[in-house]
């Protein structure tokens, strides 16, 4: 099973960073980016730009950031999880805000985890390679079509 990351990431020095947090840690997984909340709704249901994309290709796991534009990290996780197709998807909030109320409503809206990005690259290659281990090799999806 090919095992995919997509960030969704406007910011280009904290894609740099995480990409490049990855492959030091040897997360040797493919990684998709997309830059706005519109087009990580798109690619998820394979839509708009991405209406060529098979739509049952979903990735491992969505690296999600909260402050996004054309459509904010909290409405594309609403419906991420409103769909049956991307219910059970993994979705970890990867953001640099440290507001309560956003770790609030990002788990009421159905994260699977809230992490504030580390602004020292050590701890951010290190809390990168958490990720990776316990998203793409420990962690254990529920197969295609098992929503219920």
């Amino acid at each position: 099973m090919n095992k995919t990351i997509l960030l969704v990431e406007d910011n280009s020095s904290d894609e740099k960073l995480t990409l490049l947090a990855f492959k030091s840690c040897g997360i040797a997984h493919d990684s998709f980016v997309v830059r706005d909340g519109a087009a990580a709704l798109d690619y998820l249901f394979a839509t708009g730009a991405y209406a060529h994309r098979e739509p049952a290709s979903l990735p491992t796991v969505v690296l999600l950031d909260l402050k996004l534009p054309k459509v904010d990290g909290l409405e594309v996780l609403r419906q991420i999880r409103a769909d049956q197709r991307t219910k059970l998807l993994p979705v970890v909030v990867l953001t640099s805000s440290r507001e309560e109320e956003d770790v609030v409503r990002s788990y009421s809206f159905g994260a699977n985890a809230y992490l504030r990005k580390p602004v020292e690259f050590a701890a951010f290659a290190q809390a990168a390679r958490a990720l990776g281990l316990f998203w793409l090799q420990w962690n254990e999806i529920p197969p295609a079509g098992a929503v219920s």
